[in-house]
């Protein structure tokens, strides 16, 4: 049995202008020390897919389906119960470490605070898991740093505290949405190759919501590619970068300057996302894509299974990436 098991997972909003239907029907599992990366465009419902799964949906939001977590339901949980949940067993990574912590108090009350809310921990036990788990995240001179405010710590250091927040519980899923959004090359290098790590010490399943594909070859097992709130693509991060089976993955491969080439001008996926309170009939992606056929427009393809275990949304037979 997965970990978490995702079944018809749709998102809507409500809005002055109509309903927006962020996500529809989604479906994906992970199991435990396993990495699934969700990568897609801008607006994709890649967010919005895990934040219904936290029950951290705006309150115009309303999410149906299924969220099977250790084989109980959670989805749409009471608040109380899903309080028991969150940080104890399912933590997250938001993209922003600045606006997460708290500015006004220091680091050790905020770490400690985890422990002694969720696992009734003694003062003196928090403090000492808190400093054990900053040295677990390689924050240097973890002791000094514990007396300090978040904003006394550099980008990647407040990156490393929220994800040694994040593994006090020991969570049995870690949730990471653009955990390296706005970190230099060289130290998102450290955080990836710290989740990694940690993936390896806890045996943590982890969720990495991402727009970069670099990141995902990095440190996943399996890519979901998600486009307009849809699945397009599933597969092992090999099939996806050596066999991409849908035009959308293709082009998302073929925007990525490779370093053995000498390129004047990149790539890119012509058109724009398709406006997702009045989503087509068909293919969300058919007027951007190069295969696109008339059934395209016609009507939206299945996620079918093909090879390997593989699932893609696409009538095209063979997309080859060369």
């Amino acid at each position: 049995m997965s970990l978490l098991e995702v079944k018809n997972l749709s998102v809507d909003f409500d809005t002055h202008d109509g309903v927006v239907r962020a996500v529809n029907e989604l479906n994906f599992s992970v199991d435990a020390g396993q990495t699934l990366g969700i990568v897609g465009e801008s607006g994709s419902g890649k967010s919005q897919s895990v934040f219904s799964i936290m029950g951290l949906l705006a309150k115009n939001g309303h999410a149906r389906g299924s969220v099977k977590f250790d084989g109980n339901e959670i989805l749409n949980l009471p608040e109380k119960e899903l309080n028991h949940i969150r940080a104890e067993q399912i933590a997250m990574i938001f993209q922003d470490p600045m606006t997460s912590l708290n500015p006004y108090m220091k680091v050790e009350k905020q770490l400690m605070e985890v422990l002694i809310k969720h696992k009734g921990s003694s003062k003196e036990e928090a403090y000492a898991q808190s400093l054990q788990m900053l040295d677990a995240v390689k924050i240097p001179e973890a002791k000094k740093r514990m007396n300090m405010y978040p904003h006394e710590f550099s980008g990647g250091m407040r990156q490393r505290l929220m994800i040694a927040m994040s593994l006090l519980c020991r969570p049995k899923l870690l949730i990471a949405d653009e955990p390296t959004t706005a970190l230099d090359v060289t130290v998102q290098a450290q955080i990836l190759q710290l989740m990694h790590e940690l993936k390896n010490d806890f045996n943590t399943a982890i969720i990495l919501i991402t727009h970069d594909l670099g990141v995902v070859a990095g440190l996943c097992d399996n890519v979901m590619v998600m486009y307009a709130g849809q699945t397009m693509e599933y597969g092992s991060v090999e099939n996806i970068f050596y066999e991409p089976a849908h035009p959308y993955t293709t082009s998302l491969l073929k925007s990525i300057p490779k370093l053995t080439e000498n390129i004047e001008i990149l790539e890119t996926i012509p058109g724009n996302p398709p406006n997702i309170l009045n989503l087509p009939i068909g293919c969300p992606f058919e007027e951007r894509c190069y295969a696109a056929m008339t059934e395209c427009k016609l009507s939206r393809p299945d996620l079918v299974n093909f090879e390997n275990s593989r699932q893609r949304a696409c009538y095209f037979e063979k997309v080859r990436y060369e």
